[in-house]
């Protein structure tokens, strides 16, 4: 009778099982302010729609692209969330070799750029505290992106760039419960996805001011295999930037357009400290920056808990260049993400 039981209670799972599970993924929303993959936008306030000096610009706004003389390669990095890390100990350059959560990487030519980026990489495999149910979700979405800008010739202050992207991902989702001594699975999901989406930026420069606007996935469609096609959350973003001689200032505000309460508003500063010094090349002087940047975001600045923080620096020194951000909420520095990028500027 004892060997019975799990034999009929499998029996009556198979109907459950072979009725297809729903998808567990609810939202498709990337284009949150702390999934910025350039450490220079999270260090002025995690937005960027104004400043050309960003290397991952074509993320932010292929716009800016419309007035880049660069070409360069860069990557990013983010240190995983379980890395117990002081601030200084994440600002060292050997971190660079540690396990990383998050890569992009960009290569950047005039007006043009080619980028590769893991959307959504969530893993999870986790048993209940009474140990009698497990869940398993792995879901990783990938995308390769072409950003493409240009200046219209009669008037040279506007910028317009167009962000095409493909992606492709996969799903494998099971949940299961223990009847007996047996595990029986109550869902199942092994399934692949692709897609497409588009961004849309323009920007407008009048004097010391630059101003910015750009629509994030603005026309865009996830297929899966055996499930309904969905449609990737858009967003917009407006910004606008003062730049002194060495100083840049810049606010914004982004958001979905039918909800007020998920906007955010954004502000953040930048100095820049150059210098020549000797170098050992043929060259007699090699140019050198420091950079640092500060700001903040929020949906309302209601209480310290409210607000991220944001903090970051750089360094150039002639094709080469390091930057280092980080990003946290309500002042708790141990609780903040550090953000890496490397990058070498081309002929």
């Amino acid at each position: 009778m004892n060997r019975l039981l799990p034999l009929l209670a499998l029996m009556f799972c198979l109907p459950l099982m072979a009725q297809q599970a729903p998808l567990p993924i609810t939202s498709y929303d990337y284009a949150l302010p702390e999934n910025n993959v350039s450490p220079i936008a999270i260090g002025m306030g995690a937005l960027n729609v104004t400043y050309q000096g960003d290397f991952y610009a074509s993320y932010s706004n292929p716009a800016l692209l419309g007035n880049n003389q660069y070409s360069a390669f860069v990557t990013s990095f983010r240190l995983a969330n379980n890395d117990n890390l002081s601030f200084w100990q994440a600002t060292q350059l050997s971190n660079a070799l540690r396990e990383k959560q998050f890569k992009y990487f960009s290569l950047l030519t005039k007006q043009a750029a080619w980028t590769y980026q893991p959307v959504a990489s969530v893993h999870i495999s986790e048993f209940n505290a009474a140990m009698d149910s497990s869940r398993y979700y792995d879901y990783q979405l990938d995308k390769v992106q072409i950003s493409l800008a240009g200046k219209d010739e009669s008037w040279q202050k506007i910028s317009a760039g167009l962000n095409l992207k493909y992606l492709t991902g996969r799903l494998v989702y099971l949940r299961e419960h223990k009847v007996g001594t047996m595990m029986v699975r109550d869902a199942f999901i092994d399934d692949k996805v692709k897609g497409f989406s588009t961004d849309l930026g323009l920007t407008l420069q009048e004097g010391n001011f630059i101003f910015g606007v750009v629509a994030y996935d603005l026309f865009s469609r996830l297929y899966w295999e055996n499930y309904s096609s969905k449609r990737i959350q858009n967003r917009m973003a407006l910004g606008v930037q003062y730049s002194g001689e060495t100083l840049i200032l810049t606010g914004g505000v982004q958001g979905k357009l039918s909800k007020a309460t998920d906007t955010t508003y954004h502000f953040g500063l930048q100095n820049t400290w150059t210098w020549n010094a000797p170098s050992s090349s043929y060259q007699n002087t090699a140019t050198q920056s420091l950079v640092l940047r500060l700001g903040l975001y929020s949906h309302d600045f209601y209480g310290t808990n409210n607000i991220n923080f944001t903090f970051g620096t750089g360094y150039n020194y002639n094709i080469f260049r390091f930057d280092f951000s980080l990003n946290n909420q309500g002042m708790r520095i141990r609780d903040s993400e550090y953000l890496f990028s490397l990058g070498v500027g081309l002929p």
